[in-house]
């Protein structure tokens, strides 16, 4: 065991687990305090009506082959591929995603096909002037039409922001290399595609926080504490260098290193000695809440998809998840299906406030408008609520975030990371990535740059991709 590094990690998510448990295989004892009674953070799985469900919809997928190794290495032959199918539901209609020419075409009808043709073509000849805005950068790549109808509304139920004040990195980060020319080409030549659009993943048999309860056991085993319902109250900081923590119940624990998870908000909210400036730019960084409804119904054909968009604005849930679409085990000999919907909200919305009652009732009512039911009942209802899973990309979020950052590479021994930690729009594998390369700071001495993670995807990915039979280097 490795003794002379004194190791805390805020929070049981996949960035923090995934350092804890590279820690631990390094011989170090690393101690994990997590706030919810459960380890996964929101990549955790729950036990309800007798399946496992995820919160929400969790695919992994990753090109990083060090990522890939460690999932693997954590699952071990528990995995299955799963085939993607994930639609836009628009008016009624299903639209594969990504657009699919002859699919949207058909849809959509002649004159609106038309109208969406002029509108892109429009784009070519004199393109709207980027405002580092999410809704001049989609529009400069797909037309007005296409933006109205496809990015619209689904972006602004997610967000709670007019798309004219959702910054660009939004779509930098996710759709960048996503065009009506692409689509159309990909669809008649072929090609690539995009990164996050894969048309398979790797899902373990367990739901998706199996691979987090194995890593938290694995860090047990080897002689680190994992302590639940157990937030931490704030960071202690001297000489600009970690001293420790205060626990959930007021003790001062001391350590040399501090991972963290928790919300960068609060983290720097509690620090001591904080300059005014950093002050009033946390301020303005914020997080959007999520609002599950599980819903509990008697029938297993509803629809072939693994999740579905929904982009209808008379409908308020932005996304539905069908667990039945993922792998058996999930589910096994249970003669019905549990669906997901996500809401978005803020703390200040009355959604937020709603109770559990009112808030099942506009799901069901959803479910209604939406025609997936098909006149199966629906036996059950749960609400499940995320509070600051989302940060927000509000416009000129970068210059709020920045001298934050800056701020926070001045104290030794202190590493925010994760979508949480690092106020990053995280997949997974970018989490699990973080883990990784703040394990090799410690134990290694490496230098690298963590806030630099999730800012250029392409950047740091490797050709390696998990297949049936384990890991595929190309």
């Amino acid at each position: 065991m490795n003794e002379e590094k004194r190791i805390a990690v805020i929070g049981a998510g996949p960035a923090g687990l995934t350092a804890a448990y590279c820690l631990t295989k390094k011989g170090y004892k690393v101690d994990v305090y997590e706030a919810d009674k459960q380890v996964g953070g929101m990549c955790k799985t729950i036990d309800l009506w007798g399946w496992k469900v995820d919160i929400g919809p969790h695919r992994f997928f990753s090109s990083d082959r060090k990522v890939n190794e460690l999932w693997l290495e954590v699952a071990g032959r528990d995995y299955k591929m799963v085939s993607r199918l994930t639609r836009i539901y628009y008016k009624s209609k299903f639209y594969l995603y990504p657009l699919k020419p002859m699919n949207a075409f058909l849809n959509l009808g002649t004159f609106e096909t038309a109208r969406c043709l002029l509108s892109y073509f429009a784009q070519k000849i004199n393109p709207t002037p980027l405002r580092d805005d999410f809704e001049s950068w989609v529009t400069r790549r797909f037309g007005k039409r296409l933006f109205s109808i496809f990015f619209k509304n689904y972006s602004e139920k997610l967000w709670g922001l007019p798309c004219t004040d959702l910054d660009s990195d939004f779509a930098t980060q996710r759709i960048k290399k996503l065009s009506l020319y692409e689509a159309v080409k990909n669809a008649f030549f072929g090609g690539g595609g995009h990164k996050t659009l894969v048309d398979e993943f790797a899902y373990p048999v367990g739901g998706t926080g199996m691979i987090y309860e194995r890593m938290a056991q694995k860090i047990q085993e080897g002689g680190g504490g994992l302590y639940l319902n157990a937030p931490v109250q704030k960071v202690i900081i001297r000489d600009k260098t970690v001293k420790g923590l205060i626990n959930s119940s007021g003790a001062v624990v001391d350590y040399d290193h501090v991972i963290s998870t928790m919300p960068l908000t609060i983290l720097v909210n509690r620090l001591d000695g904080r300059p005014e400036d950093i002050k009033q730019k946390i301020a303005q960084l914020k997080f959007r809440n999520t609002i599950i409804a599980y819903l509990k119904i008697d029938g297993v054909n509803m629809f072939e998809d693994n999740w579905l968009y929904v982009h209808s604005p008379d409908i308020k849930t932005g996304r539905i998840t069908n667990f039945r679409n993922w792998v058996p085990q999930l589910y096994k000999d249970q003669q019905n299906t549990v669906i997901a919907m996500e809401y978005w909200c803020n703390d200040e919305d009355a959604m937020w406030k709603q109770d559990d009652e009112a808030l099942l009732a506009t799901a069901k009512e959803d479910m209604e408008k939406t025609g997936l039911l098909k006149g199966n009942k629906i036996l059950d209802g749960k609400i499940v609520r995320v509070p600051r899973c989302y940060p927000i990309y509000k416009k000129g979020y970068k210059q709020m975030l920045y001298p934050v950052e800056e701020y926070l590479k001045t104290i030794r021994n202190l590493y925010p990371i994760g979508r949480y930690g690092a106020f990053k729009y995280n997949n997974q594998d970018h989490s699990i990535l973080m883990g990784i390369m703040v394990s090799e700071i410690i134990a290694d001495g490496k230098a690298q740059d963590l806030w630099a993670v999730n800012t250029d995807y392409e950047s740091y990915q490797e050709s390696a991709v998990i297949t049936e039979t384990g890991l595929e280097i190309k």
